[in-house]
């Protein structure tokens, strides 16, 4: 998928190559068409490039090398963050190249878990602007900035108010790390041109106080804009996409609980649009949970769910695993009777004051504290749930680190043999439990996956590889789909359809040994299932599709761009 002069032409004889009309330094600067180095010397002779590079042609293969010794040289984890986003900004070419043949090594630094840090340093680190930065102040003029883009051909847009960024919080402007780290696993995952990725900032202030109170600080120095002054604000952005950015996909990301629930609410209908802390959670969580299942040769159905932290991801972890009992037959209301809701004032009751309505459809019944002796009157405790509740799959999205404890864990083993623990929180510090922790609490027994990259557990004599519940399992799939199949909106069941093709890409193997995730190593021919499974749904659901009767998995292919240099050709 490409756009504009990024498109592969072929000639007459049948061999491809790109016609370019830049030359000189705009051809060097261009980040989509320099090559670097590369250059050929016909190339260097027609473009201009003559004395403008080192006079050794280097091969592909040779600047690999090169790129990839500058970033093992890079002492910190956020020196080889800093190290890559250097080479997207120069050679994009060159960086997903690198990329994909390093995907386990180098996905934790462009994004989880060091983009958190590059968010909270964002300011101090700044090296070069990509994408938009829309303010109260700017939003009517939308035009103008679409004007420095070829709009028309943006296909993927992922924004954030910077709000709810990860397990930290509030980071103001320097919540943009995270949309340019979503668009760089969009092109990795699912071969989406560079070109058609718009990174977008909503900057409507910060409640940050060390942020306002540094004197480095990029943003909006002042305190976040709310109530009706914001949702005016969501509308006339959203208003601006669809205006000026007809052909794209909107990702919102990391916006506070409340304002991701209302905006997708609101607008998930008027252009094709998801959030993927609700859904991309929920789908990949679903998948994990499937593989587990199926490892115990039991049903989604059969379990008992405790989902501990009901923010967006919570609640959508939630709202997808009643999906996939539904899918399997089951009630709706006797779906959502199996699920457990916690948040920060415990278990959560249908007759608690001002309670959230996204958590009211998962809330039990008052009268159900009668019968229980909880550690706090009046409230139903982690552990006090355990006790009673004959809970099998306990998931956490509570960003609350060491939450769970050896006392869950044998609770849990008394109405399991293989419990489910899934500490999913996100960054590394926010999980709720180690790995090596449940493994040794549960004497082996449990099922574990977690939301950030932990190493290999050795439990009595035996490497267990710890699946991690990745997103970017999810969401590059299902933006690809939806991009290709041109759809009108993006709906819940597309995300139940990518969960369970992504449970059908674990081994049995794998699943023997308690691994519910596929290694990362894979991503690429997973998002080709993902989005295969996703578009033939789409096409199922619609008689009159355009795309009945074709390879669809061969149409998945022919619109993912691969990290290549092809020759170039002056126009």
């Amino acid at each position: 998928m490409a756009t504009g002069q990024y498109l592969l032409w072929k000639d007459a004889e049948g061999s491809a190559f790109r016609p370019v009309s830049l030359t000189g330094t705009d051809l060097l600067n261009n980040r989509f068409l320099n090559k670097g180095t590369a250059f050929t010397e016909q190339e260097r002779a027609d473009f201009d490039l003559e004395g403008l590079l080192p006079p050794q042609v280097q091969t592909f293969e040779a600047q690999l090398e090169r790129v990839y010794e500058g970033f093992k040289s890079a002492g910190s984890d956020i020196e080889k963050y800093q190290n890559l986003r250097a080479l997207q900004d120069r050679n994009e070419t060159l960086f997903y190249a690198l990329l994909s043949r390093h995907v386990e090594e180098m996905t934790p630094y462009i994004y989880t878990p060091t983009v958190g840090k590059a968010c909270q340093e964002f300011s101090h680190r700044f090296q070069k602007p990509r994408g938009l930065y829309i303010t109260p102040q700017n939003v009517d003029d939308m035009a103008s900035q679409a004007r420095h883009f070829d709009a028309k051909s943006i296909r993927i847009i992922v924004v954030t108010d910077s709000q709810g960024i990860l397990g930290i919080g509030d980071q103001g402007v320097g919540g943009m790390g995270i949309p340019i780290g979503k668009l760089a696993l969009y092109t990795l995952a699912a071969g989406i041109h560079p070109a058609c990725c718009l990174p977008i900032a909503l900057d409507v202030g910060t409640d940050n106080q060390k942020l306002l109170d540094d004197p480095m600080y990029l943003g909006q120095p002042h305190k976040r804009m709310r109530g009706k002054e914001y949702e005016e604000f969501i509308d006339k952005f959203v208003q601006g996409v669809k205006r000026h950015f007809p052909n794209a996909v909107l990702q919102w990301e990391d916006f506070s609980k409340s304002n991701a629930f209302n905006n997708l609410e609101h607008y998930q209908k008027s252009l094709p649009s998801f959030n993927d802390d609700i859904q991309g959670t929920g789908a990949v969580v679903l998948a994990g949970i499937i593989g587990a299942v199926k490892a115990k040769g039991e049903t989604l159905s059969e379990q008992r769910y405790l989902v501990y932290g009901a923010g967006a991801g919570g609640v959508g972890v939630a709202d997808q695993i009643c999906a996939g009992m539904i899918r399997e037959g089951l009630d709706p209301q006797a779906a959502r009777d199996r699920i457990y809701i916690l948040d920060t004032q415990g278990l959560v009751f249908d007759n608690r004051e001002s309670l959230d309505e996204y958590k009211r459809r998962y809330a039990k019944p008052g009268t159900m504290l009668n019968d229980w002796q909880t550690e706090e009157p009046g409230k139903a405790s982690l552990t006090d749930v355990l006790r009673k509740v004959p809970i099998t799959v306990l998931l956490g999205t509570s960003g609350s680190g060491g939450a769970f404890k050896e006392e869950h864990i044998r609770l849990m083993l008394s109405h399991s043999e293989r419990p489910m623990v899934f500490p999913l929180s996100n960054p590394t510090a926010n999980c709720e439990a180690l790995p090596e922790d449940i493994y040794r609490w549960s004497d082996g027994k449990a099922i574990v996956a977690t939301g950030s990259p932990f190493a290999p557990v050795e439990h009595n004599g035996r490497s267990v590889r710890i699946g991690q519940g990745n997103n970017v399992f999810i969401f590059p799939g299902v933006g690809l789909a939806s991009i290709v199949s041109q759809v009108s909106e993006i709906t819940p069941d597309m995300f139940t359809t990518a969960a369970f093709a992504l449970a059908e890409c674990v081994q049995d193997e794998d699943l023997a040994l308690g691994t519910v995730y596929p290694p990362i190593r894979d991503l690429r021919s997973i998002s080709v299932q993902v989005a295969t499974a996703v578009l033939k749904d789409i096409v199922r659901r619609q008689p009159t599709h355009p795309l009945i009767g074709q390879d669809l998995e061969q149409h998945i292919h022919s619109h993912m761009w691969e990290p290549v240099y092809l020759p170039y050709r002056k126009v």
